[in-house]
């Protein structure tokens, strides 16, 4: 969950943990619990970057927590046929995922201090701005001072 101009949303995005690069995004209005369709178009976010990184064919490891959506058939039918396999974190574990769990607190602390939202006139807009940013300018100390796109095309990868 987050906050753009006094109103709460939820994001929900997908890290690939090859280069920290987010690769899947949806945000949608907060409605006092998990949005179906938001989990669903951060997905097809993903899957369409799985396959313009020429990586359709090849085997992703797509973990996650066991929320409902998450255990649910119709999640797991979504992305049946694009070689996924699936690992879940074990119940009341965060430490099971500490790549993501990272990555939320340091962006929650991270966008309120590097983005002002009046800058911005949609939350689509504010959340787009911020993925630009930590895909293409933001170089990271694990990958040797480089951004994610740079680490990622300078080993060959798309």
């Amino acid at each position: 969950m987050i906050w753009f101009k006094k109103q709460r949303y939820d994001w929900t995005y997908y890290v690939d943990a090859f280069d920290d690069s987010i690769i899947g995004s949806d945000v949608k209005p907060f409605y006092h619990g998990v949005s179906i369709t938001n989990h669903r178009l951060a997905l097809e976010d993903m899957l369409k970057s799985k396959i313009k990184r020429g990586y359709k064919s090849q085997e992703t490891i797509f973990h996650s927590d066991q929320g409902a959506i998450y255990s649910s058939v119709a999640f797991n039918n979504a992305h049946k046929n694009y070689n996924i396999t699936r690992s879940m974190s074990r119940i009341g574990t965060p430490t099971d995922n500490p790549i993501i769990e990272s990555k939320n607190g340091w962006l929650k602390k991270e966008i309120y201090i590097d983005f002002n939202q009046e800058d911005y006139d949609t939350v689509e807009d504010y959340i787009n701005a911020i993925i630009y940013d930590h895909n293409y300018l933001r170089p990271s100390y694990a990958l040797n001072y480089k951004t994610t796109i740079e680490y990622r095309t300078q080993l060959g990868f798309q």
